[in-house]
């Protein structure tokens, strides 16, 4: 069955007293997930395209699934229940004959969001998900006016691409 889907960007990632927050949308809407510190602080690193002295756990599986032929295609925020955000990673694989396959993954979103950062693959939210998580915008805007700069804007970069 196929349900219909948003492309969305990770807007910004700030630090909260419990770990991290991240926002994610697009021109219409922001909402936040929130991660632990140490998925946000690899989320920020990734966005920045920082090297590091040694690999992290999403670099490992990046690593492995190279290794054998794989790489995160794209990830989907499918539901939301009781608060609790559930995800699906899609991983294209081709082995040495070219034999393609797809695998779905069940994956906590704040690790799916962290790989489709690191690999540089879409983000999409089902329209169930869209249509409940309440917009956040306004937050981000006002954090962006008081000073608070994200670290990467896709949508504007894209723009400056074409």
């Amino acid at each position: 069955m196929n349900k219909t889907v948003i492309e969305v960007h990770v807007r910004a990632v700030l630090p909260t007293s419990g770990g991290c927050a991240v926002f994610i949308g697009n021109s219409d809407k922001v909402f936040i997930v929130y991660v632990d510190q140490t998925v946000g602080s690899a989320i920020t690193m990734f966005m920045r395209e920082m090297s590091k002295e040694r690999p992290l756990t999403h670099d490992l599986m990046a690593h492995l699934m190279t290794a054998v032929g794989a790489h995160v295609e794209r990830v989907i925020i499918n539901d939301l229940k009781n608060a609790t955000y559930y995800a699906r990673m899609i991983i294209a694989a081709e082995n040495e004959l070219q034999q393609k396959k797809i695998i779905e993954l069940d994956a906590r979103p704040s690790d799916c969001i962290a790989m489709a950062t690191q690999q540089k693959a879409p983000i999409y939210v089902s329209q169930e998900v869209w249509d409940e998580v309440e917009d956040m915008s306004d937050v981000l805007r006002k954090m962006e006016e008081e000073g608070l700069k994200p670290e990467i804007d896709p949508e504007s970069e894209a723009t400056e691409e074409e």
